[in-house]
């Protein structure tokens, strides 16, 4: 068997669904890297790679899969804000994609909301015609007060007006929340915050993970010091029933999923023609989760 020819800067990280994608680092770790509960970058200093680095490896990558006779469909620009790279390189990649693996449908890319604010119509208008056409934005909450206390760096307004430019030039958008993410405290606005900006963005994927307060992180530092209480396991699947409770889609069905690896219980459907199925499997669960329990976190999160 061949080595697989591209050493990546790791770690590297994609969402669930570009599972079988081609990963392609455009930049290196994450422009904002504030957010209180994320230490997915902290160890990269954020960069754009230069368009020769990118060509050597599509060579050598294209040559490889040509020994297997494969040839990859899609593609997932990594790291963690890749929109944020200028149009000029996010341009140049695509273009580079065309010449060596003609047989990509479809280019996804992370995604925050000043990413997106940064781009002139015109210039995602172009992205799009050049297969760039998802984006995963990491929404976190529709509180701003919830905004604020993680140093998110942008307003529910922000995320409204962003996902707004890539709908208008024809991309398709699939959003992160997180269960639990308000703490106690600010539970309650953040599931009505969050049932509503989603309601009034109407992605095309929604998908719900759980807070945790993985080690290294400022969020845990919080947590240690008493400044933010987790909730228990019965409160996030409250959380996640009433979110999905209040959700009224404008564009169109949603397809929601929580089968991210913090979750409890996977599960899945289609908002809003299965959500009041989903209502009933989450209220089962509410029921006979026991009081008082937290779930447990990942090994390889702590």
């Amino acid at each position: 068997m061949y080595d697989f020819p591209i050493e990546y800067d790791e770690p590297v990280f994609r969402p669930p669904s570009e599972g079988r994608s081609f990963l392609l680092q455009v930049t290196i770790g994450c422009s904002h890297n504030l957010c209180t509960y994320c230490n997915m970058y902290r160890s990269k200093q954020y960069r754009e790679r230069s368009l020769e680095e990118i060509e050597k490896e599509l060579i050598s990558t294209s040559k490889y899969f040509q020994r297997l006779n494969y040839s990859p469909r899609r593609v997932f620009f990594c790291d963690g804000d890749a929109l944020g790279a200028s149009t000029e390189l996010l341009i140049g990649a695509l273009k580079l994609l065309e010449k060596y693996f003609p047989s990509v449908e479809r280019v996804g890319i992370y995604a925050t909301a000043q990413n997106m604010l940064d781009k002139e119509p015109e210039e995602l208008k172009l992205l799009k015609e050049h297969k760039l056409s998802i984006a995963y934005l990491g929404l976190e909450s529709g509180s701003d007060k919830v905004l604020h206390r993680i140093v998110k760096g942008n307003t529910a307004s922000d995320m409204i007006e962003g996902c707004e430019r890539l709908h208008d030039a024809g991309w398709d958008i699939s959003i992160i929340g997180m269960l639990g993410i308000g703490g106690r405290k600010y539970s309650s606005e953040h599931v009505e915050e969050t049932g509503k900006l989603i309601s009034r963005i109407s992605p095309k994927f929604f998908s719900l993970l759980t807070t945790v307060a993985v080690s290294g992180t400022p969020l845990r530092r919080m947590v240690d010091k008493g400044n933010f209480e987790m909730l228990t396991s019965k409160e996030l699947t409250s959380e996640m029933r009433d979110i999905l409770s209040l959700v009224r889609p404008s564009r169109g069905e949603i397809l929601f999923r929580a089968n991210h690896v913090s979750n409890q219980f996977p599960l899945g459907g289609r908002l809003s023609c299965d959500t009041d199925s989903l209502l009933r499997t989450l209220d089962q669960w509410i029921e006979e989760i026991p009081d008082g329990i937290y779930p447990k976190t990942p090994e390889h999160m702590l």
